[in-house]
């Protein structure tokens, strides 16, 4: 069983900056991948980004292309997204979430990721 802790969430302008992490209970083997989708009130859950453990490149969705980042430190057990020029459409319920990948592209489906954290809340003011 993996459990998924995320952190980081918070109040901030819009233009600023945050860092979100999800501690990951227990070493990944390298076939794990790590995602994290965000719910805005009243939508559905969107993929925002994806790693995997030790290879490739992340993927990410249009809308925070080239202003978050998806990163991990293997040797922590944590993934981070790391979000800049934050927008008051980027106020959501962030998670974290993670499934067993094999030798699969990464996912942006939501049912394909097995494990999932509690959410953090970021809210972007204008």
């Amino acid at each position: 069983q993996v459990q998924l802790v995320e952190s980081g969430g918070g109040l901030v302008q819009a233009g600023g900056s945050l860092r979100l992490s999800c501690a990951v209970s227990r070493r990944t083997s390298s076939t794990y991948a790590m995602g994290w989708f965000r719910q805005a009130p009243g939508k559905e859950r969107d993929f925002v980004a994806a790693i995997r453990r030790n290879y490739g490149i992340p993927i990410y969705a249009d809308s925070v292309k080239g202003r978050f980042t998806i990163s991990r430190d293997n040797a922590k057990n944590t993934v981070y997204l790391q979000m800049n020029s934050l927008k008051p459409e980027d106020t959501a319920v962030y998670y974290c979430a993670a499934y067993y990948i094999g030798s699969s592209s990464l996912s942006r489906r939501e049912r394909d990721y097995a494990y999932w954290g509690q959410g953090t809340q970021v809210t972007v003011s204008s």
